[in-house]
Formats: C-alpha cells, structure tokens, sequence
C-alpha cells in the first residue's frame, strides 16, 4: 500500500511529504542531485527521498512535493520535483546538522560542545552573538570567523533557492543558477534575466522570457528587446551564421518581440556599445555578428597566419627520395595527384588537402605518416567526432582523439584544458574531416597548437558545412591564405561506384544517371510523383525491399538522411511513420518533448554532453524504458548512458535525420528523399581575414600544388 502523504492542493499528482532527514546517501553539488534517507511525518520506517537540492545535511527538515515511484533496484522512493530545507529545531537536530560538516570548522566533536553551550539559541549565537564561540574550548579566532562565514553563506544559498522557486524555476535549474552567480543569483535574475539564456546551458530565451515575465519585466523594457536581439542572432547561429546582414536582423528581431523599429535600433545600438554584438561587413554587406563569433573567426585567422609564418619542426625532406622509399616500404602506391598532396604537406607550415569521394585520402595520409614517423616526429590525429577519430585509428595504425578528448574537456564548464597557456605537445597535428569542425571548436583547437607544431587540415570541402555556426573549412581554402591541394582524381576501383561517379557529377551540375541499372549497383533512383507517395515509399524501401535485396538490418544498417527536418518527407516526420512501422512501442515506453521513447528505437544525441561523454549527432539504441524510476537507458557503441525521463530533451528518434546531423557518419545503406530547393549561403568573416596573408605566409604557399 502507498504510504500516506498530504495531496497538494491544485496538483492533483502531487504529493507533499515532509520529515527529518537522517542521512544523506548522496549529493552532487555541481547539480544538486541528492538521495536523502528521511524521517517522515506520519512515517514508521525511513522513506529514501530522491530530488535536487543545493545544500542538505542530515538534522535538516525537508519539506518535499513529488510523487512515489517503486524502483526495481532500490524499491519505493519519494521522487520530489521541489525540496524545502528548513534548519533543524531540536537539540537533538542541531547537534546531528552540525556534526555533518555542514559547516566548515564544525564537526561532531565541536557540535555537541557547541550544543551543550548554547543549547537550541547556537544559530542565534552564530549569527547575532558570534564572539561568545569562544568559549566553547578549542574554538579559537580563525576557527570562529570559518563558522560564521559558513552560516552566512547558507542563509544566501537557502534564500536564493526559495527566490527562484517562487519565481518558477525548478529546482535543478535553481542549483545551475546558484553555482553559477552564486551570492549574486537574486541580483543578476532581476537586472537582467536574459544572462541566463546566455550563461547557462540548457537555459534558453524562452525560458529566461518566462521568468521574466514571473518577475514584472514588461516587453518594451530595454533589457527585453537587447536580450531578443541577443537571441535573433542565436537562432541564426542555430543554421550556420556567425552573423545576419542587418536588413535580415531587423525584421526578425521584429517579428519576434513584436516591438516598434525604433526600439529596436535603440537596443542594437547598445548591444553594439558593449561589445556583445559587432558590425562589420561582408563583401559589402553591412552585418551584424555575434561578440563571441566575430572574435573566435578573427581569432582562427591569426593564430592560422602565426603558425604558416612559423620554422617547421622537421628539416627539409627530398620528396623525390621520401616517394619511392613509402611506396617500397608500404606497397602504397600513389598517383600524381597523391603525391602532390605528400609534398605539399611535408614542405609546408600549414596545408590543407580537400578530397572528394573515391580518391584515396586514407593513402595520402598514411604516407605523410610513415615519412614522418621514421623522423621521430611526433604526431597528433584527431578529428570532429568519435565514429571519425575511431575510423582515422584503423586506417593509419595511429592513435586518434576526437578533438574535445584531445583538448582535454572539463564537463562541469564544456571548456578545455589544453589552451594557448598549456598548448598540445607535438611537431605535426592532423585535423580529418574538418568540414564538419565549426568556429568555436576551431578557435580552442587553434589556441591549443604550439607555435613549432605544423598543421595538417583535411576534409572535403563539397560535403556540408559543420552543423555549428560557420564554414571553417571553406573559408580557409576559399582565403587563399595557405597552401591547398584539391583532388578529385578518382582511384579506379572507386571510379566503378555509381555513387562517387554521381557525387562528381553533381558537383559539376551535372544530373546523374537515374536509370535503372542493369544487375547490381550501389546507387538507385526511385521516382515519386509528390511527399506522400515517396513517404510511403521510403517506409517500404527501409522495412522491406533493401532488407530482403541486400540482407541489411532495417533499423541497424539502414539510415534515412534528409536534406530538412519540416516537410512530409522531412526527417521529424519521417521519424514518426518508420519508427510507428519497424518499431512500433509496448507498454514499456515514455513519451516526453513531443516524442515516444521505447526499447529498441534509434535515437541520436542532438547536445553535446560531456559529463556523460556524449556529443551533437552520436548515434545510440534505447536498451531500456523504466516508468516507475523515471529513467531511459541508451547503448552508444557498448556503453549503456542513463537518462532521466527530464533530460529526454537531449534526444530524438534517429530512423530519419538532417544530412548535417550525419556528417562523418557511415551506414552500409542510405535513402535520401530529395527535392527541389534553394540553398543559402553563410555568412562569416574566416575567409577575409585570412585573404589579408602576409607576405611571408604568401611566400610559403609559392610552389605548392595549387588548388583549382
């Protein structure tokens, strides 16, 4: 039978429940997830309390509303959306609060002198009266000063996290704000509210916005519409800018806080004047960037143009000796254009080598590597995301990182720890698949490579720009800043694939072969005459016919990529008609964020995070949907993540996703709907700067196989 608790009124779900905590169990104070054992009012055994709370010590009265749920492993918990510390009135209370260590200075030796002192008026004599602490024995000065600064510090803390609940933020929300203002969390929420969309993760506009309003800010308020600037911009970082022309801006931001045009121009004008957006122009277009984009782009330029102007950390290496020598030694053997590339690499500070499909970038990599490598050059590989680091690994025999692991990310702040203070050791970094790397990312790997390191960029420059704002990769080759070598001359046996025969006739403009092959290909087109017809025929061709053609594994091997999310043959539709087809949900599901979870379902990752070591676009399988604890459990690639059922906002189902969200990928099949659209270009700086070289990196490059 469910234990009696007190309904609270107008939360016909909710329960309150309220009791003595008698042990902590655990307690994370970066996100003030506790388990407590507690005595609850009305209570005979010890009921475990599950909830989030920036500071709890045993002693403490809690005041809990939540719900009960039967945990298979741990059994019946008490899952509290919302906990109330209050401090202990009993003597027998304060003694067991104070001894917890609570407060520093204080532990259960100094507790029952303190109690048996000062009886229940010790937290008067702390606050009010803190000389007379020493009288109690062995308390001297220092220690005295540590306790009551502590106590100080507690009464912060406990009013700020009362300010935020009722102001209607959830609790772990309100311990992601206290840790980051700290005593300054009231303050900061009422001058300016829309710090947080800024500051914190996981706290957006919209969520700021409604704060907010809860606070009485009123929508002509300045900070208001400079916040909606600030988030206008945000959105178009969301599709790849670093920046908006400003008769693009202007009406967004319009449109979006509904306010007249003049307070508009007021706000940027401000926003201007302290640097947290930046207007320059792109090719004649006045625009408006970002603070932290502009600098991070302006950023990548200099350090790029510092280390091609930098000595190599290799003497010079006779290519024409180097060549035959990898090619005995390995069996690699390479084409013209290949060894251009070789040569390019080894004689220069910087280059960059863009490849398309089928011309063997695993060999010109793996030849800089061993001629290299007999030098005792020390070599760093790393590349934008897991599955790419882990396929750059087999090909060459070297260690790979993606670049967070290589720049060795802290997960309480997603910054790294390798910096221009504390750079990589190496003599040559190769950076693989940089198409997919994006300008925030490129700003902290470029702090972190030393100044003798040299620099080895690849990627193909046609694939897609990264999902992250800018366009790293063209952009430098697009500069002309430092070397680039273009290859398009396809290897023969890739030369047989209709896929890479048809990828280079589209980068040509060329509409490839849609004919029906005749006995097996690797590529086919199949006609549809509107969205509904080929959403049905796309269902079809993953349950059926590619399964029983080339035996693939429907959810496993078959991956459906689309060029948008919206639309009927979007991906977030397509992801509701194949997931209600191969893997339609049991009892044992979850619905939460406008989706439906079920063992079994393709999910991806759609935020990086790095406390459980997952990123933007990882693909994993639900292993498991627990109700009753609230919980979701996700295999990526045989590590089993757990995620509570408030933290599915971080994943979507993966039957059907964006192209962007698949970069670096590979699957053994792939449908792709495609239909008629127009692209938009980036808008970013990279590529101006790094076209101001200076005449010594436009020396360097001099000689080097030139990109067309």
């Amino acid at each position: 039978m469910k234990p009696a608790a007190v309904r609270q009124a107008g939360s016909p779900d909710r329960e309150v429940l309220a009791g003595l905590v008698e042990r902590v169990t655990f307690h994370n104070p970066e996100n003030g997830f506790c388990v407590l054992r507690t005595r609850a009012r009305g209570h005979r055994e010890l009921v475990t309390v599950v909830g989030h709370a920036a500071m709890v010590a045993p002693g403490e009265w809690i005041t809990a509303s939540g719900e009960w749920v039967n945990d298979r492993t741990h059994g019946q918990q008490f899952k509290a959306r919302f906990i109330r510390t209050a401090e202990p009135s009993s003597v027998e209370g304060i003694e067991k609060y104070l001894g917890s260590g609570i407060i520093r200075g204080i532990g259960p030796v100094y507790a029952r002198k303190l109690v048996r002192a000062f009886g229940e008026k010790v937290f008067d004599v702390i606050e009010a009266e803190p000389e007379r602490l020493r009288e109690v024995t062995g308390i001297g000065k220092v220690r005295a000063k540590r306790i009551t600064d502590a106590r100080a510090e507690q009464k912060v803390v406990r009013e700020i996290m009362v300010f935020l609940h009722n102001h209607g933020v959830g609790m772990a929300r309100a311990v992601r704000i206290f840790r980051t203002y700290g005593a300054d969390a009231v303050e900061v929420m009422t001058k300016n509210t829309y710090r947080l969309a800024r500051d914190i993760r996981g706290i957006g506009f919209v969520t700021a916005d409604a704060i907010a309003m809860r606070l009485g800010i009123e929508k002509t308020a300045m900070v208001w519409v400079r916040a909606g600037i600030g988030y206008a911009l945000s959105e178009a970082m969301d599709e790849g800018h670093c920046g908006l022309p400003e008769e693009e801006l202007g009406p967004l931001a319009a449109k979006l806080l509904e306010v007249p045009d003049e307070l508009i121009r007021a706000a940027l004008d401000l926003e201007l004047a302290d640097g947290a957006v930046v207007a320059d122009s792109v090719e004649e277009t006045p625009c408006i960037f970002l603070g932290g984009l502009y600098r991070a782009e302006r950023s990548i330029a200099t350090r790029l143009l510092e280390i091609s102007a930098g000595k190599r950390s290799w003497p010079w290496i006779d290519p024409d000796k180097a060549l035959p020598w990898v090619a005995e030694r390995t069996g690699l053997a390479l084409t013209p254009g290949q060894a251009d590339a070789v040569r390019t690499a080894l004689a220069s500070k910087v280059s960059v080598i863009t490849v398309g499909p089928g011309v063997g970038k695993t060999t010109i990599v793996n030849a800089i590597l061993r001629i290299l490598s007999v030098r005792d050059i020390d070599i760093l590989l790393c590349a934008p995301t897991g599955r790419a680091a882990k396929r750059m690994s087999e090909a060459t025999g070297f260690e790979a990182k993606t670049i967070h692991r290589l720049l060795e990310v802290d997960p309480r702040t997603g910054g790294f720890k390798r910096d221009g203070e504390n750079p990589l050791s190496c003599d040559l970094l190769v950076v693989d698949e940089t198409s997919m790397v994006d300008v925030m990312l490129m700003r902290a790997l470029m702090a972190a490579v030393p100044d003798e390191a040299a620099l080895l960029v690849v990627g193909d420059v046609d694939q897609l720009p990264s999902v992250g704002p800018g366009q790293v990769l063209a952009d430098i080759i697009a500069s002309g800043g430092v070397p680039v070598v273009r290859l398009t001359e396809v290897i023969r046996q890739a030369a047989r694939s209709r896929i890479v025969t048809a990828a280079y006739g589209i980068n040509r403009g060329a509409i490839p072969d849609l004919f029906r092959p005749e006995g097996e290909s690797d590529f086919y087109f199949v006609w549809a005459e509107d969205p509904e017809t080929a959403a049905e025929r796309i269902v079809e061709l993953v349950k059926t016919r590619i399964p029983k053609r080339f035996g693939f594994d429907a959810i496993g091997d078959i991956q459906v990529l689309c060029p948008i999310n919206r639309g009927g043959v979007g991906a977030r539709s397509l992801n509701i008609e194949l997931q209600e087809s191969l893997n339609p949900a049991g009892e044992r599901k979850v619905e939460r964020f406008g989706w439906t979870f079920a063992p079994g379902d393709k999910v991806m990752q759609i935020e990086n995070d790095y406390d459980k070591e997952v990123y933007n676009g990882d693909i994993g399988h639900v292993a498991d949907v627990d109700p009753e604890a609230g919980e979701l459990t996700v295999r990526f690639e045989g590590r089993d993540l757990l995620y509570g059922f408030d933290e599915l906002h971080a994943l979507v189902p993966a039957y059907a996703a964006t192209v962007h969200k698949s970069q670096g990928s590979e699957y053994p099949a792939v449908v792709i709907p495609v239909r008629n659209a127009s692209g938009r270009r980036r808008w970013s700086k990279l590529d101006e700067w790094l076209a101001g070289a200076t005449d010594g990196v436009e020396a360097a490059a001099a000689g080097c196989a030139p990109c067309p």
